[in-house]
């Protein structure tokens, strides 16, 4: 099973085009938080729409999850919390959005909300209590937008800000994989990566650039591994191997990665 991973889109229409186009060479699309961009002079309602509108086509050539992020949130719940339920909406396209739950070969992904208070959070960590019951043999992937703190995947350049209750949550539930973003700089700058290992849970941040395509991940599953893609070059890990630093650059690309063209 391929997997197509991009985060932190922000209304970037020429990189949902390239989204569009791209998708059907691939049998699952990861959006990892922040479709929407709120400094944008787009207005939200506007935004929303117009990204709904991509990720339905989308989904009509593949298998699509989308998480919340922080630039994602347009309504508030009924406590007064912030919520993305713009992404709710997608739901009746067949796309896993907050909340829900998916099992794709022998793969089992849980799709977390960027939270904005207590009640979001509770519900976030009831998921992940009852997924860690219903994946049963499965390996375990969580879509969460934050990645965890104090890694690369969540270094500025000058500081860390990651999530420390991601880290704790990885430590205690031990996914096999985490798919995050937020931080966009983290696989750019020094001592930042796109990818790192916490024991036995990889942790991939693809990170933000400008212009089409944008920085993406492309994971092989059945081959286990995973190729990062960027106007920096290309780099790739293998799932059964160490994550060995610094990581070089590809000087060619995987035959599968080939054959996916």
């Amino acid at each position: 099973m391929r997997w197509l991973i991009v985060s932190d889109l922000h209304y970037s229409l020429p990189q949902f085009d390239w989204l569009a186009q791209e998708a059907p060479r691939h049998d699952l699309v990861v959006l990892a938080g922040d479709a929407l961009d709120i400094a944008s002079l787009v207005d939200y309602r506007a935004q929303a729409l117009v990204v709904c509108k991509y990720l339905q086509r989308i989904a009509e050539t593949t298998k699509v999850i989308v998480s919340s992020g922080n630039h994602d949130l347009d309504a508030e719940s009924a406590s007064g919390e912030r919520i993305a339920r713009w992404i709710e909406d997608l739901r009746a396209s067949g796309i896993a959005v907050d909340g829900d739950s998916l099992a794709l070969d022998d793969h089992f992904f849980t799709v977390c909300p960027w939270w904005d208070g207590p009640e979001a959070r509770a519900k976030m960590l009831d998921q992940i209590e009852a997924d860690s019951k219903a994946r049963g043999a499965r390996r375990w992937v969580w879509i969460h937008h934050a990645p965890p703190r104090d890694t690369p995947v969540s270094w500025t350049g000058s500081k860390t800000l990651g999530d420390e209750d991601v880290t704790g949550l990885i430590t205690r539930y031990r996914p096999d994989c985490v798919v995050s973003g937020h931080i966009h700089q983290s696989p750019f700058v020094k001592d930042g990566s796109w990818v790192d290992r916490l024991d036995d849970t990889w942790v991939f941040n693809a990170g933000r650039q400008y212009g089409a395509p944008p920085a993406f991940i492309l994971v092989q599953s059945k081959i286990g591994e995973a190729v990062w893609l960027s106007a920096m070059g290309a780099q790739s890990v293998r799932f059964d191997a160490p994550l060995v630093r610094p990581l070089p650059s590809l000087r060619a690309l995987p035959d599968w990665f080939d054959a996916a063209q």
